[in-house]
């Protein structure tokens, strides 16, 4: 059972928890990927930094969403400690939120190279899309999308 609500991203375990995902898409991808967020991006309207907590209240995982467009969030920094089972409960939450605010779209970008994050998202409905933003013409990279429910 997994507790999941707002957190500060700058919290110190929320900041654990980033550090951990860091170090985890370094080994995998040789990029800690810190330069793609920015906290203030998850403190503006229509944004979130979620924290799941597990049933001793210890920190599992976290994930954010920001706007990308009127009808469009990011999903940010998406991380649950291996074997936590922590993951699908936080993707849930944020794609919830996401309806919430309004968003009917849900997008992400992740590398190639993780194949369990690639893995991940695939069995839970997304779909790879032409890659957005920063990510257009960057054949590491794989965007993903998927449809919102309505909330």
């Amino acid at each position: 059972m997994f507790t999941i609500a707002g957190a500060d991203p700058a919290s110190l375990d929320a900041r654990v928890l980033l550090a951990e995902l860091g170090t985890a898409l370094a080994a995998i991808t040789g990029s800690d990927g810190a330069a793609s967020f920015d906290v203030a991006d998850v403190r503006a309207p229509g944004s979130c930094f979620l924290l799941a907590r597990d049933g001793d209240g210890k920190p599992a995982g976290c994930g954010a969403l920001r706007p990308l467009s009127g009808s469009v969030a990011e999903l940010k920094r998406m991380y649950a400690r291996p074997g936590s089972g922590a993951g699908v409960h936080l993707l849930a939450a944020l794609e919830r939120q996401a309806a919430a605010f309004g968003y009917t779209e849900v997008w992400l970008e992740t590398r190639r190279v993780n194949t369990r994050a690639v893995a991940f998202y695939e069995k839970h409905g997304y779909r790879a899309i032409p890659n957005y933003g920063k990510y257009v013409g960057r054949p590491e990279a794989v965007c993903f999308g998927k449809r919102c429910e309505s909330a």
